[in-house]
């Protein structure tokens, strides 16, 4: 459960932050026809609210990178939707990727 936040200074719902996502694989078509786009979005904002605006289906992201980290918490889990974003982050959102985990392959 995600505890509400105190809106104070620089973390305001009307502080907006810009963040640049790239969509690769089987989620480059919600981005009509565009791999990368810069967003602005109000502070607080999440992975969640990122995958909500292309309107991705939730199930369909198999991987978030936030600024080249994989934001997954463990081997296995749904992806992070609740990783708050900062501005400037860089949010990369892929699908499953054949001959990987998401297909059914072993990871080694």
């Amino acid at each position: 459960m995600q505890t509400a936040r105190a809106a104070i200074g620089h973390n305001s719902r009307s502080t907006r932050i810009a963040v640049e996502v790239k969509l690769f694989n089987s989620l480059s078509r919600h981005g009509n026809g565009k791999p990368f786009h810069a967003l602005a979005l109000s502070a607080g904002a999440t992975v969640g609210d990122v995958v909500r605006h292309f309107a991705i289906p939730a199930d369909s992201v198999y991987l978030v990178l936030v600024n080249g980290r994989d934001v997954t918490r463990t081997l296995g889990d749904g992806v992070n939707l609740d990783r708050e974003l900062d501005d400037g982050d860089v949010v990369a959102l892929s699908g499953p990727v054949p001959f990987s985990w998401g297909y059914g392959a072993a990871v080694v």
